[in-house]
């Protein structure tokens, strides 16, 4: 599943006022938190998710690594923040 860029944009603006929903501290991509990010990607569709680490490269492979594991699409990168985003089929 790919975004093009007008669902790209549609979902930005839906996600700016969204608040964190998931935080990734310093154990990173856990199963736990792969587990609460995959039952919030069913609730809500689209989240935000915040990590903890300094590190550019880091806070990168996590946000891909956590989109990869809940096959969901990372929408947004800003700083610590990121979006992500997978369809509900049951919702649609």
């Amino acid at each position: 599943m790919s975004l093009d860029n007008k669902k790209k944009r549609d979902l930005k603006s839906k996600a700016h006022h969204l608040k964190v929903v998931i935080q990734v501290g310093q154990h990173g991509v856990s199963e736990s938190v792969i587990a609460e990010t995959d039952n919030a990607l069913n609730i809500h569709e689209l989240i935000k998710v915040q990590i903890q680490s300094d590190d550019r490269d880091e806070r990168k492979d996590a946000a891909n690594t956590l989109a990869a594991k809940t096959r969901s699409e990372i929408v947004q990168k800003i700083g610590k923040i990121f979006v992500l985003f997978r369809e509900n089929k049951d919702k649609a």
